[in-house]
């Protein structure tokens, strides 16, 4: 098989879809409303689907990893939007492995983002 792949966006619920749609606009992406329960989320060619959906099992078991150019700042600017005061939601420090480095965001509704670089 051969593949031409244009994007990939994968769809995730919300516990509470006005709370997570602000959420998601204050770090930045450009939401597009597809229906009154459904919306894409989009940062240059990025993109992912938000709708008013929840199952906990599914929603505490997603994880998203966002490359990003440089871990240490993209962590400094998620700490200076105080989303843990507005929305609740838990950030973790970055952390340098063999690997690359990342830092850590769940949403809302418990979606689990790892922010990340790779060496």
């Amino acid at each position: 098989m051969q593949h031409k792949v244009q994007s990939i966006r994968p769809f995730i619920g919300a516990k509470d879809f006005k709370i997570s749609r602000s959420f998601y606009r204050n770090l930045g992406f450009e939401e597009v409303v597809l229906d009154p329960k459904f919306s894409v989320f989009k940062t240059g060619e990025i993109a992912f689907y938000l709708q008013d959906y929840y199952a906990k099992e599914w929603i505490e078991n997603t994880m998203i990893f966002l490359e990003v150019d440089d871990v240490d700042r993209y962590y400094n600017e998620l700490l200076a939007l105080n989303l843990t005061e507005k929305y609740g939601v838990k950030l973790t420090p970055t952390r340098h492995l063999d690997w690359g480095s990342e830092c850590f965001l769940h949403d809302p509704s418990g979606v689990l983002w790892h922010f990340g670089k790779f060496r």
